[in-house]
């Protein structure tokens, strides 16, 4: 059976880029600019606050796990008042040691292990618009696990330590994903994996991308009328189903442009279109050029 949440981490193409230690004691606070690069990390040991913009503030504590599929800005402070201190992430993600905020003397108060990564995916946006903004979860032992065998083959220079890396950061996103169940979860993917009924059609898609779907199969393949199915999916996914079908046949289509070992005939057929021409028509007013200009582009680099 399809499993459209590790197909989605798949095409989302996870890699490790840094992770460091984090620490703060007595009066702190930093502000972190809009980042837009998926963050993460797991409180070691400690308690402190955070407030992500957009989001109701959290106050963290040993065992939590927290991640940002596209980070915006946020505060991390300790709980004496503080007026915040700028800080630029593009500039702090280059900084290789680990970080002490407030005072510098004693046992810190907090300890986390933090990261990023980037998604090398041309796609990232669209799939990253089906997540969670803020993922925040208590007693995350699996997750800290996941988090200190980041941080530990990051240092090294091992070999296979790249492709280590991207593994462990592809679990670390699925453990992390699937723990947000139901109504805790915003209009998405996630949500809609939620709903059994809803669940089966969104697989069935997945698992047929080829199918010429139309909303009265998949509602079918719901048990529930084409009128209530549409209502449904569109309210709990956040898109109406052709627009979630499309957007997901085209992220699959650049993926295998991107990889160039599938024949555009063949591409095109393996996300539901019966010729080149309307596949290549479909694509252009989707991605705003040809599948062969976008193809060309990759190649040269751009």
């Amino acid at each position: 059976m399809s499993d459209p949440l590790s197909e989605l981490i798949a095409l989302l193409r996870p890699r490790t880029v840094f992770t460091k230690g984090i620490a703060g004691a007595g009066a702190w606070a930093v502000r972190y600019a809009d980042f837009g690069q998926p963050s993460f990390c797991a409180v070691m040991d400690g308690a402190c606050l955070l407030a992500v913009d957009g989001q109701a503030p959290v106050t963290l504590e040993a065992g939590d796990f927290v991640l940002l599929p596209a980070t915006p800005g946020f505060v991390l402070s300790g709980f004496e008042p503080a007026e915040p201190r700028l800080l630029d992430p593009n500039v702090t993600a280059a900084v290789q040691d680990d970080i002490r905020y407030g005072a510098s003397e004693g046992e810190p108060e907090v300890r986390l292990q933090g990261g990023y990564f980037v998604f090398d995916s041309p796609d990232a946006d669209l799939l990253v618009s089906l997540l969670p903004p803020l993922i925040h979860l208590r007693g995350a032992e699996r997750l800290a696990t996941l988090v200190r065998l980041v941080r530990e083959e990051a240092v090294q220079q091992a070999p296979g330590r790249d492709l280590v890396l991207a593994r462990l950061v592809e679990v670390l996103l699925i453990e992390a994903v699937r723990a947000v169940q139901g109504d805790e979860a915003p209009p998405g993917l996630l949500r809609g994996l939620a709903e059994p009924r809803l669940a089966a059609a969104i697989r069935r898609m997945h698992g047929d991308l080829s199918r010429p779907w139309k909303v009265t199969e998949l509602a079918r393949e719901a048990a529930m009328s084409r009128s209530a199915f549409f209502e449904r999916f569109t309210r709990v996914v956040g898109a109406a189903p052709m627009e979630y079908l499309l957007g997901w046949r085209m992220a699959v289509a650049r993926h295998l442009l991107r990889e160039r070992r599938t024949p555009l005939a063949d591409i095109a057929e393996h996300v539901g279109y019966n010729s080149t021409g309307a596949f290549s028509t479909a694509f252009t007013r989707h991605v705003g050029q040809s599948p062969g200009r976008y193809a060309r582009g990759l190649s040269a680099g751009v």
